[in-house]
This record gives structure tokens, sequence and C-alpha cells, in this order.
């Protein structure tokens, strides 16, 4: 089973309501942007980190209209993390493709919060901007840049607490 097969059964399978359509492929944000419909979704980054010791990885999903700034990412991470008594991320660098691979069972280009799905140890944190909370539907690849997967942020959220990661929103910009 593909991957994409793989995220779009596993909606099905907990009555999580979404459209799906598949166009060329798409690693970046620019070379997606050409193909993407104009279905009134936010479509979003998603960017994979991990902490400077290497225990600790973290999914970053915002709107993909708005850049970030690692420094100033580092600075929020912490900041939300430690308000919660949690470690600090402390410093951060993008995770490598083995990493990616081995907690998100993904591979560059591809990155998703669908990607939790393989994440059964729930390893992996999850920070979404809190712009994202007023949109009513989002876009995500579904683990496969040929794809998008068009949800609500509401059956997004249902996706979320059946996967069973940590996810918070935070300032990100």
């Amino acid at each position: 089973m593909s991957r994409e097969e793989t995220v779009l059964n596993y909606l099905r399978e907990h009555g999580i309501v979404f459209d799906n359509y598949n166009h060329p492929e798409g690693k970046t944000i620019e070379e997606a942007k050409r193909w993407w419909k104009d279905d009134g979704s936010v479509h979003c980054k998603n960017l994979f980190f991990r902490n400077h010791k290497g225990n600790k990885h973290y999914l970053v999903c915002f709107d993909c209209n708005h850049d970030l700034d690692i420094h100033d990412l580092e600075h929020r991470l912490k900041t939300a993390l430690t308000s919660q008594g949690l470690p600090s991320c402390g410093k951060l660098s993008f995770a490598s493709a083995e990493r990616m691979m081995r907690y998100l069972g993904l591979e560059p280009g591809s990155v998703s919060p669908f990607g939790l799905i393989n994440d059964t140890e729930h390893h992996v944190h999850l920070f979404l901007d809190t712009n994202l909370q007023g949109a009513e539907t989002l876009s995500f690849h579904p683990n496969d840049c040929r794809g998008t997967v068009v949800i609500s942020r509401a059956d997004f959220e249902k996706y979320l607490q059946c996967v069973g990661n940590e996810y918070e929103y935070i300032d990100l910009y």
C-alpha cells in the first residue's frame, strides 16, 4: 500500500471527512503552488526539527505564505515547552532524512502531520501556528508530494486526537 493510500484509509477508518486530489510532484512550496487548486484552504508548510541532543523531534506547521526565522522559532518553542514543565528544545536543526524516515516514515519533500500515523511511540511533538485555528480548511500532502488532502480544521483536530501525539497551537510569527 502506498503512503498516500495509508493516509486516506486511516482517515476513512476513523470517520474523518476530507477531499483529496493528485497532481505532479511538488517537493517544495513553490513547486506545489503550481498544482494546488483554489479550494479556499490554508496550504501548510511543514518542517521537521531535532533538538541539539537528537533525542527530541518537533514537527512545525504553519501557513505556507509565511517564513520562519529558526532562532525566533527556537525561542518560541523553548517558551512553550518550559511553560508546561517540559525540557527546553535547546538549539534546533533540521532533522536528517534518516530521522524523518525513522520517526515519520517519510522522505524529504513529503513531510506532513499525516506522518504521525507512523509514529506509534508518539515521539514527535507537533506545533501548529495559532493562525491556523481561524482557518475553516487546511491542506497537507498525504505523505506523498504528488497529492493534496483538504480537511476541515475540526476534522484535522479529530485526526490529531486519533493519532495520539502531543500537539499545541503557538504563535509562530
